[in-house]
């Protein structure tokens, strides 16, 4: 125990750093260069796993990368801020350590200023000019008695139930980063200094104000699969409606409020809202097993927005379950036409050409797959069409890699490799 103490000491001893936007020393043992490579390695892998980028509309996906931008001019660090906005109906956003940042679609249609998108882009831009991710991990690596200096790892799934299928193998602290409950200090702080950015960039503090309070209604009676995301990592309440009321006095409720430009922007998303509950819909009746009514949920969503590629996905999912494969096949491509970037669409494609024995189209699907995010199912998938073009040890390559997985994909990649006589 005397032990454990002299060494906690001498990690707060050597571990002090200067917050950057406070100008207080604090713990931490990790650097910038930790900042930059954990942002860097991390920022594409986790937008893929919640949702992919949005990418239906661009002019509206560059109209929150300006604001952002603008708001992070104002930072008391230099980091290579980036802004993407994820297609996940979960009302979120997260900061990952060098200045890595997103929101998702969900939350954009829960605002209704330009002044309230710039307070949750000034929040996130202070976890991260603040350095409240190393904060964290040194902490927790303090808890632990040890400094960790590759990271910590952790096992990670996809947040999205609808996707539970689908489990990311390995560690990835990155995750660890954006899903973590902040302190007290570090949330306060954040809307703080979030604040005062956004007046610096011209914005009208009292946009913070409103956020936190439609927040606190928004977290009022609603299920715990709406808390999942912001509310869960960054809780609303009303010390924080408070603690912005005085701030916003002390800065003077002055600037752009920029309603009327926000609801032109969002006025393409706002008139897809009943697309996107239909698809959400459908998921959730497809995580029922009820696959004519996911089905109709997609025929649904695309009658009213066909340009989105997530609502052919959907149709393709309901297809594949009634193993109606040829038809899911020309659901995924059409999806693919859409948006060739989340990795999702690859997968199934290629789950559905190796049933329908088009090999080298399946093993060019699985491939882009991985290529955008490693999956236990990609690898096992990937394994059968190898073990089916008589590509043994490619095939036990990829079951070995899935087999690390503990589900029911990684069962049955550990069965096939047991199968072919390969150990584990």
């Amino acid at each position: 125990m005397r032990w454990f103490l002299a060494c906690s000491l001498l990690f707060v001893v050597a571990g002090c750093a200067v917050n950057p936007v406070t100008g207080e020393r604090e713990l931490s043992f990790f650097d910038e260069g930790w900042e930059l490579q954990v942002g860097q390695e991390y920022y594409a892998p986790l937008r893929q796993s919640q949702g992919g980028d949005f990418v239906v509309d661009g002019e509206l996906v560059a109209y929150i990368q300006e604001v952002g931008q603008r708001v992070a001019a104002e930072a008391d660090r230099e980091l290579p801020y980036e802004f993407y906005v994820i297609n996940s109906s979960v009302p979120n956003a997260w900061a990952l350590p060098g200045g890595k940042m997103a929101i998702n679609r969900g939350l954009l249609t829960e605002m209704d200023s330009e002044a309230e998108l710039a307070a949750v882009l000034g929040h996130e831009v202070v976890h991260a000019a603040a350095r409240h991710g190393a904060q964290a991990q040194s902490r927790g690596a303090l808890m632990q008695g040890a400094v960790i200096l590759g990271g910590v790892a952790v096992g990670v799934a996809t947040d999205r139930q609808d996707y539970a299928t689908v489990a990311m193998l390995g560690g990835m602290v990155g995750a660890q980063l954006i899903t973590q409950r902040y302190s007290r200090r570090a949330e306060l702080e954040a809307d703080r200094f979030g604040m005062v950015y956004m007046h610096r960039a011209g914005y009208n503090p009292e946009g913070a104000v409103h956020l936190q309070e439609s927040f606190v209604r928004l977290s009022e009676g609603r299920d715990s699969g709406f808390m999942a995301g912001l509310f869960a990592s960054h809780p609303p309440s009303r010390e924080r409606v408070e603690a912005n009321q005085r701030t916003a006095d002390e800065l003077g409720r002055e600037g752009t409020i920029g309603q009327q430009r926000y609801r032109q922007m969002m006025a393409r998303l706002k008139a897809m809202e009943p697309a996107y509950k239909a698809h959400d819909e459908g998921r959730r009746a497809l995580g029922r097993s009820e696959y004519d009514e996911a089905l109709a949920k997609a025929e649904e969503a695309l009658a009213l927005e066909s340009g989105e590629a997530i609502f052919h996905a959907l149709k393709g999912d309901a297809l594949a379950s009634k193993s109606n494969y040829r038809e899911a096949e020309q659901a995924y491509s059409a999806a693919l036409q859409r948006d060739t970037g989340w990795f999702y669409q690859h997968l199934r494609r290629g789950m559905v050409r190796e049933q329908l024995g088009n090999l080298d189209g399946a093993r060019s699907d699985l491939q882009a797959s991985i290529d955008r995010l490693p999956t236990a199912q990609g690898h096992y998938f990937l394994g059968n069409v190898e073990r089916r073009a008589g590509n043994r040890q490619r095939a036990i390559e990829n079951y070995r890699i899935a087999a690390q997985s503990s589900d029911e994909t990684g069962e049955r990649a550990r069965q096939a490799l047991q199968e072919m006589g390969a150990s584990n």
